[in-house]
């Protein structure tokens, strides 16, 4: 059952914090879920290039949407004198239809964050790069920077082949199961001309007993 539990889903409450916070009654419940999807989707698209590694939603108030982005190169999002994150408030704003404050910070060691990890597979894919070639590489540079496991699943049509397939790497453990282990997981897409090709991604970064201690890790 390990392969079908969301790892980081599995361990909310226990050394993870939800990515959305807010309490809303029952009828706005539907529109604050699509609401952070939306937002979500957005960054998602419009700034790849930035090595976002998470979408931190909060909301205080009911005319207030504080969103805080962990990002591996924050210039991107900011932009030159801040003109792009003015931009970004304003596109954010114009989506949600009331107030957004949006706050970034720099991720530290990019190489232990899954999603950046899968993102860098993902990338490399869509520059022709072997997957094979591709994630030995990754793996080479996650477990030199401090991991004590990680594994990536690539599935789709590899190498423009007819039948779709899935390949995986390994090095180190990733132990699904242990509730105390800091497993971080992440997914990205390549946009391939033969179609889409998905990147999965766990960093196992070491056991921690708080949620406090999960985020010192990461």
């Amino acid at each position: 059952m390990g392969q079908k539990t969301h790892p980081v889903g599995f361990r909310i409450g226990v050394l993870r914090k939800w990515r959305s916070t807010w309490f809303a009654p029952d009828k706005l419940v539907p529109q604050y879920v699509a609401e952070d999807h939306r937002i979500r989707e957005y960054i998602k698209k419009n700034y790849r290039g930035a090595g976002v590694a998470e979408v931190l939603i909060t909301r205080t108030t009911p005319e207030r949407v504080s969103i805080t982005l962990r990002v591996a190169r924050p210039g991107i999002v900011i932009g030159r004198g801040g003109s792009e994150i003015e931009k970004l408030i304003a596109e954010l704003e114009k989506l949600v239809g009331r107030e957004v404050k949006v706050g970034v910070k720099e991720v530290e060691r990019p190489e232990l964050e899954a999603t950046l990890v899968a993102q860098d597979v993902a990338f490399q894919i869509e520059n022709r790069i072997n997957p094979y070639r591709a994630m030995k590489e990754t793996i080479r540079r996650v477990m030199s920077a401090g991991a004590q496991g990680v594994k990536i699943r690539v599935s789709g049509r590899l190498g423009g082949a007819d039948i779709a397939r899935s390949v995986e790497m390994k090095q180190g453990r990733v132990p699904l199961q242990t509730l105390r282990a800091d497993v971080d997981y992440g997914l990205a897409e390549a946009m391939t001309k033969y179609g889409v090709i998905g990147v999965k991604a766990w960093v196992f970064r070491g056991e921690v007993w708080s949620p406090k201690e999960a985020r010192e890790v990461s």
